[in-house]
């Protein structure tokens, strides 16, 4: 629009994050301990989604409810773009067909496949891990439910490569569709959202573990699902405030009238069963448990700030706190859940520890108890894994690929030269894993300056994955580069959100009147998004490249041995 003195007026920037259609999910607050304001205000406070039309002064309403409250509050709908699907279709083929092509190659059981599929195997026949040597339980210190997925592809398929395979390779396609719809409905674009799919399904390491029968894998699926329904259930609650306000729900009535109607959080409530299969995966998805919590507790306080709400942490507590105690129930019924096999068999190991050593058993409780001997001793093996192996490595490694780890090795088969070599080598994409560092210092960055929820959820996730590994390495601890894969989606929207920055038009009032002073509006602003698009685009094809120039040692070419010596970057530390 043009006002009285004829010169251009600032437009909102439409980012690329919501490609325009509201700045709601991007206008929260990441810091619930500032100062208490009018929603107006606010929204005015929070640079990266200031506008003129923003003011109290300007804002108007629709159905009682400020514009600038109905843009904090409203979600984004991402269900019913069918295009949206169909590109999310195209990028998860792409990981279907790359993680199901000669899946039963090699041949026989490799690395730690030795282990996995027996004890699925195992688990088909007994219920209950079994120690062939000694015809009786076998004592394992891992969870079953990630040997119970393996066993699944097994009972359909059989006790042979396809059957220990096919349900690694699955879970790995389907955590590329997971991110893809995550990524879209947290940056509001269907572009960064295929990005995020296309990365994780033309990195090595994600590749890898979907075509090994490891656990890791099923570890990560869950985590990242558990993050998706937690930002399913953070839009449904906003929306849920904006439909009250809409029925004339006034946030600083005292008591109930003032406070949201009850309403059943399904999906937060679905996060905590997923929780609940991650831990029954690996024990280290214990550190999510918190973090998530605490993703929640944030996100809600926002919720209510947004709403206008006066005291909003208060709030929170006395309409959550059930909510988060079910939440806790959810996650250890699951995860005992894993355990039917063990409770319903008298077969497993320290199934009967009570009654073995001389004392009472009751029923239920006895179980209970003999179960909780059983994980006592499985966490001192835990504590006590000290042994070295030639490919440990430690977290400082993980992210600069300073120790990757040679599933395979064979020098058979013909390749057109004198000397021939086949390697499956578990190696992230070098150029994207090296671009994660770098993601995650702008992230921080972006994180501060436009006080973004999506930075601290992406910060925090990451934490959780990483972190603990570094207090477990001053124990001496022995430590694989596999361990880090439950942080990799996060590191994989860290690197999306620094292209959506790249593209995205500087949205604070002072820029937007700079970039409108010098021409029509909307310039400045194209010409940044098409040189952001110019190089994120560049960025994701030399990934794709990168990918494919070490593909022949994700899956176990046979190619020629010089060749092979040409893509050990980092010399004796790769080999």
């Amino acid at each position: 629009m043009t006002p009285p003195d004829g010169q251009w007026a600032p437009e909102r920037a439409s980012a690329a994050y919501d490609r325009g259609v509201t700045p709601a999910a991007t206008a929260q607050t990441a810091s619930p301990e500032a100062p208490e304001i009018a929603p107006q205000r606010a929204a005015d406070q929070d640079g990266a989604d200031r506008n003129p039309a923003d003011t109290p002064g300007s804002a108007s309403k629709l159905g009682g409810v400020a514009d600038v409250v109905r843009r904090r509050l409203l979600p984004f709908e991402a269900r019913l773009d069918p295009y949206s699907w169909l590109a999310t279709a195209v990028i998860v083929a792409i990981a279907g067909i790359l993680r199901l092509v000669n899946l039963n190659k090699p041949k026989g059981l490799i690395f730690d496949e030795v282990y996995y599929p027996t004890d699925a195997w195992d688990l088909l026949q007994h219920g209950v891990e079994w120690d062939e040597k000694s015809n009786g339980p076998a004592y394992v210190v891992h969870p079953p439910l990630g040997k119970w997925m393996i066993a699944l592809g097994e009972q359909v398929l059989g006790y042979n490569e396809w059957g220990w395979r096919i349900s690694g390779a699955v879970i790995g396609t389907l955590s590329v569709l997971i991110l893809v719809r995550v990524a879209r409905r947290m940056f509001h674009s269907t572009v960064l959202g295929c990005a995020a799919g296309l990365l994780m399904a033309l990195d090595g390491f994600h590749l890898v573990l979907s075509r090994i029968a490891l656990l890791d894998i099923f570890l990560m699926f869950f985590i990242l699902a558990a993050f998706g329904a937690l930002v399913m259930d953070r839009d449904h609650r906003r929306n849920r405030w904006l439909q009250a306000l809409e029925n004339g729900l006034d946030p600083n009535v005292p008591g109930r009238a003032g406070r949201l109607p009850v309403g059943v959080p399904w999906w937060r409530l679905f996060a905590a069963v997923l929780l609940g299969c991650a831990l029954a995966v690996k024990w280290s998805a214990l550190w999510f448990v918190p973090v998530f919590g605490l993703l929640i507790v944030l996100w809600e306080v926002g919720a209510r700030r947004s709403a206008g709400v006066r005291r909003p942490w208060r709030d929170t507590f006395i309409g959550e706190i059930g909510w988060l105690v079910l939440c806790g129930v959810l996650v250890v019924v699951t995860y005992l859940a894993s355990w039917t096999g063990w409770f319903v068999t008298d077969d497993g190991y320290f199934r009967h520890w009570l009654a073995d050593t001389g004392h009472s058993e009751p029923p239920f409780i006895g179980a209970l108890r003999n179960l909780w001997h059983y994980h006592v001793e499985a966490f001192r093996f835990h504590e006590g894994l000290d042994d070295k192996h030639q490919y440990q490595s430690w977290p400082w490694q993980w992210l600069l690929l300073g120790r990757p780890i040679a599933f395979y090795w064979s020098t058979d088969g013909t390749c057109g030269a004198s000397s021939c070599a086949s390697h499956i080598l578990l190696l992230g994409t070098p150029l994207l894993w090296w671009s994660f560092i770098p993601a995650l210092g702008a992230l921080a960055w972006f994180g501060i300056a436009r006080r973004d929820w999506r930075a601290a959820a992406i910060l925090l996730s990451v934490a959780a994955g990483l972190l603990p590994w570094f207090y477990f390495a001053t124990q001496g601890r022995t430590m694989f580069a596999f361990y880090a894969l439950p942080a990799e989606p996060f590191l994989i929207l860290a690197v999306v959100y620094v292209l959506g920055a790249i593209m995205t038009p500087a949205r604070s009032a002072v820029t937007s009147d700079e970039a409108v002073a010098s021409g029509p509006p909307g310039d400045t602003a194209v010409d940044r998004r098409l040189i952001g698009a110019v190089i994120a685009g560049a960025y994701v094809l030399l990934v794709a490249v990168c990918f494919a120039y070490f593909y022949p040692i994700y899956v176990g070419q046979v190619i020629p041995y010089e060749d092979w010596s040409a893509r050990m970057w980092l010399g004796g530390r790769w080999i």
